[in-house]
């Protein structure tokens, strides 16, 4: 009967959808989907339990049947389920719950938003927040742990950087870490330093785990709840899905219990961190998917680098606002070497974090070479964030099957400070969308939420129009970087489903698909592009469930 239903759905012969008992049908809708490459456009979908049915052009007759299931879409625009394609689930979740200090204009703003969070928080032994970018304050200089010590003498504090790679810390975390002047820089890192050889409180890189190895490790249940936390809020900006980008071993287990026990609202592509002390035997025990296919572990996550704010990006040649400085490489050669091959080996995709252009040639090289060793070009590894390139290492992305998984907010944050970083020549292979596109590449979007905002419309605005969203500067930064608006659609829903291997289940609406799809507030292909941010979720569904 089911074969018979499928055939009747692809001719054009009035449909009885009689033995459509649980079908349900949203009409009044505007949708759209970037269906195998080409922008589709419908008025209705009908879907049955947790697949879609058919969509209807806006020519086409739909339905009468009592046993059907209308829904009204009021006139809404539908899109997929928008896909991130580098996240971190945890750290969002905390971060919700932690100092917000992305946005600050000064180091004293820090301080005071730290103030009124203390003041709110009185409880916690530690604070710890993130978000600050010196490269927004009027000196553009680090900051000191002395600034905080006025107000916080006695209680350890801890503030990320908003890429990650680099931590401000007071002098009572500083002393509880047990760091000095004599204290070694780790190998991948910095302990930045003054005149006299003394921490000033920024850590870089590998030096972050002198001071987070004293924190008080999270409790599984705890996990739970900061995991729970941040996909219902994920969901709530339209994502359906979402590849964790570096996940430990506890939280694969949490993961795993909320998959089992159907709590996960939002699917999740887990990568197992490459940094975790059990990565070996997570390698052994071999990939996992859940039978309803809300969790998938099949790739690894490995940092090869630092980040281009921090100067720990590791670049060719010196920064060209730093002579004599060239980043960091947190993996020796043959450490990232082995790795690599061992999760090529066990039948993981290995995603490596990549930004300065030497990172993403060794991470290139690498691939290269072994993907031809192991056989396993099929498995499409990836290149996350590929931010720095030379411009001969771009078509190799195509060349090799390799995935470039990017952030499109990371350049119009970046714009302030890249050049000056890279200087005018290297910048031509900085966030370069548009010369990957041309060379055959294939673009995952994410947003690298909590460092960026986790809104995938941000992302959307960005790749479209390469502005802030003070639409500056005019006519976009690089503006021939550009994508044009049902590209970037498509990088945030097919081709991010594609990087994981999912792309015959979501990221598009066509019969057989998951009823993964999500109703906003405008239609996006007919308003202006630099109003795109701020375009507003009403509802998202997952499996033909409304989950918002």
């Amino acid at each position: 009967m089911k074969k018979i239903i499928k055939s009747l759905l692809a001719s054009s012969i009035i449909l009885s959808f009689s033995s459509f008992a649980e079908t349900s049908l949203i009409t009044n809708i505007k949708g759209y989907s970037v269906n195998d490459g080409k922008l589709t456009q419908f008025k209705a979908i009908a879907f049955k339990g947790d697949k879609i049915d058919r969509i209807f052009g806006q020519d086409e007759p739909l339905p009468d049947d009592a046993d059907i299931k209308l829904i009204d879409g009021q006139g809404q625009t539908m899109l997929p389920g928008l896909i991130d394609a580098h996240g971190h689930v945890l750290g969002y979740g905390l971060s919700l719950m932690r100092v917000q200090l992305r946005g600050a204009k000064s180091e004293q703003d820090v301080v005071e938003r730290v103030q009124l969070f203390r003041a709110e928080n009185p409880e916690l032994n530690w604070i710890q927040g993130r978000g600050w970018n010196q490269v927004l304050w009027p000196e553009k200089s680090f900051p000191t742990a002395a600034t905080l010590d006025k107000h916080f003498p006695n209680t350890p504090v801890w503030l990320r950087r908003i890429d990650g790679h680099a931590g401000w810390a007071n002098s009572a975390a500083i002393k509880l870490a047990n760091i000095g002047a004599q204290t070694q820089s780790p190998q991948g890192g910095e302990i930045v330093r003054d005149a006299n050889g003394e921490p000033t409180g920024v850590f870089i890189d590998n030096a972050m785990d002198l001071i987070t190895e004293n924190i008080p490790s999270l409790t599984r249940s705890e996990q739970k709840s900061v995991l729970l936390t941040s996909m219902n809020a994920l969901a709530k900006l339209g994502l359906t899905s979402v590849h964790d980008a570096g996940v430990g071993s506890m939280t694969l287990e949490v993961y795993r219990s909320l998959a089992q026990s159907e709590q996960m609202p939002i699917r999740v592509y887990a990568m197992v961190s490459a940094a975790d002390e059990e990565f070996e035997s997570l390698m052994e025990k071999g990939p996992y998917q859940d039978p309803r296919d809300k969790l998938v572990i099949s790739s690894v996550k490995i940092s090869s680098d630092g980040a281009l704010g921090s100067r720990g990006a590791a670049l060719i040649e010196d920064y060209s606002d730093l002579p004599g400085h060239k980043g960091l490489l947190l993996y020796s050669d043959a450490k990232l070497t082995n790795t690599m091959k061992m999760a090529m080996e066990a039948g993981f995709q290995v995603n490596t974090h990549a930004i300065g252009d030497n990172a993403n040639k060794l991470v290139l090289d690498n691939y290269e070479r072994l993907i031809k060793q192991t056989g396993t070009r099929n498995l499409r590894h990836r290149v996350e964030h590929a931010q720095v390139l030379r411009l001969v290492d771009i078509p190799r992305f195509a060349k090799l099957n390799v995935i470039a998984s990017m952030q499109a907010t990371h350049a119009t944050s970046d714009k302030n400070m890249a050049e000056e970083r890279l200087g005018s020549e290297r910048i031509k292979g900085a966030y370069a969308w548009r010369k990957l596109l041309e060379s055959g590449a294939i673009i995952a979007a994410g947003s690298d939420f909590p460092i960026e905002s986790a809104n995938p419309f941000f992302g959307l605005h960005a790749s479209a129009t390469r502005q802030d969203q003070q639409n500056l500067p005019e006519g976009g930064w690089y503006s021939q970087e550009k994508m044009t608006l049902s590209e970037a659609l498509n990088s945030f829903t097919r081709d991010a489903a594609f990087s994981a291997h999912q792309e015959n289940q979501i990221g598009q609406l066509k019969p057989g698909m998951k009823a993964d799809f999500i109703l906003i507030d405008s239609d996006i292909f007919n308003i202006e592009p630099e109003s795109l941010w701020q375009t507003k979720v009403n509802q998202t569904w997952v499996d033909g469930v409304r989950i918002y």
